[in-house]
């Protein structure tokens, strides 16, 4: 109670003072109607900068459910792709009869756990066999290619990215159709290098490099990344192409698992096929 009594003792003037101006504020308010207006428009902008910084925050928050929507409904818009369906075309004299069957599909999935900066990277995923997922699967983001799932327990997955030593993709420059192999040589999280691309085509910085589709896993024409330079390697008749990955590794939250509804089909047909040639 002393401290309070020294305390006003010692400010008196002062507490004085914004008496006074509160009283006069509010002899104004009440008596002046244009001042009243005045400051009732300045104390509603206030509270209108007060809400907004509210609601950016609240909107902040919000992202994450947001952000998962999205990625769930972009897995479900890539389904419904062309690229994701077979076409099949049966005739019978002048009848003609076209049937789809879908051959992709996609679920989507956060990434938990990611190395990007090895020789030997691998992702964790948040989806395993309950969700769906197989070995052997392909993964891609938003911006392109991911890698392939290796293994799977109940409730997740882990990935062999690109960024593998034992990473290998078949691949085509997009403008040619002319198909070689990814692979990475360590380093740079950034960039891989494409092999089995003859000389006899012409390349040209920044061409497109997509997935080729002949691999049972990706479909095809999924970005994979973009010319930055080659040459050719001695002897070979190849280029050594350097290429700049579409997916950015060191910022990969969420991608899709893609399930190739015939790869099951597509793979015993390969190894019927290769013991008739033992």
């Amino acid at each position: 109670m002393e401290k309070l009594t020294e305390f006003i003792k010692k400010y008196s003037h002062v507490l004085v003072f914004i008496l006074l101006e509160i009283a006069a504020v509010l002899l104004i308010v009440q008596n002046t109607f244009y001042q009243r207006s005045h400051i009732v428009s300045v104390g509603n902008g206030m509270a209108g900068l007060w809400y907004k910084g509210v609601s950016n925050v609240s909107g902040y928050f919000g992202l994450k459910a947001e952000n998962e929507r999205l990625v769930a409904e972009n897995a479900a818009l890539r389904a419904q792709m062309a690229s994701s369906y077979i076409s099949y075309s049966d005739s019978v004299f002048t009848v003609y009869d076209t049937v789809y069957k879908q051959r992709y599909s996609y679920t989507d999935a956060q990434v938990i756990k990611n190395s990007w900066n090895k020789r030997n990277n691998y992702l964790m995923l948040n989806k395993g066999t309950s969700h769906g997922v197989k070995v052997d699967q392909a993964v891609i983001s938003p911006q392109g290619i991911v890698g392939v799932v290796v293994n799977t327990t109940k409730n997740f997955s882990t990935v062999m990215p690109v960024l593998h030593a034992n990473s290998r993709n078949s691949v085509r420059v997009k403008r040619l159709n002319s198909v070689g192999s990814l692979v990475w040589e360590g380093g740079d999280f950034r960039y891989a290098v494409v092999e089995g691309i003859p000389t006899t085509h012409k390349l040209f910085e920044n061409d497109t490099i997509v997935s080729s589709g002949l691999a049972n896993d990706f479909p095809e024409g999924i970005a994979v990344g973009y010319i930055e330079s080659f040459e050719s390697e001695s002897g070979s008749g190849f280029y050594k192409i350097k290429v700049r990955l579409a997916t950015d590794f060191n910022n990969l939250s969420h991608v899709y698992i893609v399930d190739n509804h015939f790869k099951a089909e597509q793979d015993s047909l390969m190894r019927m096929t290769k013991q008739n040639d033992e």
